[in-house]
Order: C-alpha cells, then structure tokens, then sequence
C-alpha cells in the first residue's frame, strides 16, 4: 500500500534546542495514532507534516507533494489543532461555512451540510459556539477539518473535551472516514482510546521515533523487557516458590493475594502456572498478563 505521508530523515530544532531528532516515518490510508508524552515532539511533526513549520533537514511529503509553501496541498488535506481557536458569537454553520469559503468550494451549503452531519451536530447547528459544551465545540471543529472532503486528516489531541458517550461516536465516524480510504492521523494522550481506534502506532520519546506498529507487535520485539502477569490463588507463597524454579520465570514478588510474575516467555509461563497449582493443590482463580495494552507498551518504551 502506497503511504500517504512520508518523513525522510527530517530534524527540527530551535536554537540550541533539539524538537524532533532524525525521524522517519510512513503512514498509510487507515487510522494511525501518534503517541508520546509531553514534549516528545509530536506537535512539531504534525505542524510540519501540514507545512505550518518547515524541518531543518529532511523531506516531508504529502500524497507524493512537499508540503512547504504548496498551497494546493490543503484541497486534500485537513487539519485540526490542539489548540481550540473559535469565534464564539460564530454559530456552528457559520464557522464550518467560513472554512467552505476559505478553501473555495463552489457547493458550499452542501459541503456544510455533509460536515456537519457527519458529526452529528445538525440539531445544533445554528447555536453559537459559545453555548457549546467543550466536546461539542471539537466536533464542530472537525467539522470545518472535514468540509473539503479530505484525503488526508491530520487531528492533533481531538478527544480533548469529550465525553465517553462523544469517543464512541469519534471512533466511528474515523473507522467510517477509514473505510472510504482516507488516511486518518491521530495524535493523541489518552493512550486507551487510541489503542481502541487505531491500526497501527508511532511512539516518539524525546523527539525520536521510539517505535512504531501494531502495538502487540511492538510489545513482543522488545524482548529486553520482561512480560509481567499476575496470578491470582490460594495459598500465593507456596505458588511463588514454585514459579521461581521455573525455567521461564525472571522473578515473582507478592502482591497480596496475587504473584506477580517477569517472563520472558508468556506461553510457556500460561501453561506452567495450572500445572503448578494442580500440583501443589492449590486453586488458582486468575492469571491475567499486565502487558497486554498500549499503556504498558508505552510505558516500557519511556522507561526505555
């Protein structure tokens, strides 16, 4: 599959200050997340990838077009920032119509009319922003991201504001916009949500790509790190005495009523563990592998 977005080697610093260190990177049509904690530089990759700031070295490009001074590169493109900018006496249609005008659509009721839809937001619509609730106020953005009919939609930290009810409804209508083929780019600290809504993942830790995939994928190459799961059962002292003369086994430590266990090799450890408990007698209620969510790939990542 051919990549819609393309990073070469690109570096960006200000001053003495390093922001984005030497990435590469490729994202395809889907719906991919952009991870990291604060100050990770994936703002700076963003703005860059949309032409709003240009790299030090390295090439970006969009669709097979640089995006630096190539205006035309916004027909296909749309964007949504992290920082809320709206004009609160603005009702919702008159804020999505003045992005239409902005990008000289000639159909503009229409296109206005399929954005906003898209949201869910036609009841409202001629409310102004200001009565808006803050999650109401980031669909009518992404509204006005989404009134040129985008191929590709960069969204810088949208779930912002919203309420669990509002997510569902995000996460559908991007696996909707990622079913018509379009290239869905979602940044974001909410690592669960994104988890839920995201094929593939890009972690960046101190301005470099730290690594990128599906996520269990990524969890599984980091074979530095030790898997932890914790077994819950009667009697968790005899059973930590056995686990830790098991081959697979790295350490057990107690957690109350639970050992908590490092392995380097889950399915052997899955298969010891009720072997072991039939064989001490013990009855064993639970184990559950702790690792098994972008959280922890994130974290091991960080700490990495």
């Amino acid at each position: 599959m051919t990549a819609s977005i393309v990073l070469r080697s690109v570096s960006k610093w200000y001053g003495s200050v390093v922001a984005v260190n030497d990435v590469s990177l490729e994202v395809h049509p889907g719906i991919t997340g952009l991870l990291g904690p604060n100050g990770a530089g994936k703002t700076t990759v963003l703005h860059m990838m949309a032409g709003l700031a240009d790299p030090s070295e390295g090439a970006i490009e969009v669709l097979g077009q640089p995006v630096r001074n190539n205006p035309d590169i916004y027909r296909v493109m749309g964007m949504m920032s992290e920082h809320e900018a709206v004009y609160a006496f603005y009702s919702g249609r008159q804020f999505v119509q003045l992005a239409a005008q902005l990008h000289g659509l000639s159909k503009v009721g229409a296109a206005v009319d399929r954005a906003i839809g898209y949201v869910g937001l036609l009841e409202v619509q001629g409310r102004a922003l200001g009565t808006y609730s803050r999650g109401m106020r980031q669909r009518m953005r992404l509204a006005a991201a989404l009134v040129h009919d985008p191929e590709v939609l960069i969204l810088d930290e949208p779930l912002n504001g919203t309420d669990p009810r509002q997510r569902i409804e995000f996460h559908d209508l991007m696996r909707r916009l990622a079913s018509e083929g379009r290239t869905v780019l979602v940044s974001s600290h909410i690592l669960e949500e994104v988890e839920t809504v995201a094929d593939r993942h890009l972690l960046m830790v101190s301005g470099k790509l730290a690594a990128s995939g599906e996520f269990r994928a990524i969890r599984d190459a980091l074979d530095q790190q030790p898997y932890k799961v914790r077994v819950v059962c009667e009697e968790p002292r005899a059973m930590a005495s056995a686990l830790v003369r098991l081959e697979s086994v790295e350490s057990v430590s107690l957690d109350g009523d639970a050992v908590l266990v490092l392995s380097r090799n889950i399915a052997s450890l899955q298969r010891a563990v009720p072997v072991t408990a039939r064989e001490l007698g013990l009855r064993l209620t639970r184990v559950e592998p702790l690792d098994e969510s972008l959280e922890s790939v994130f974290s091991y990542v960080v700490e990495a």
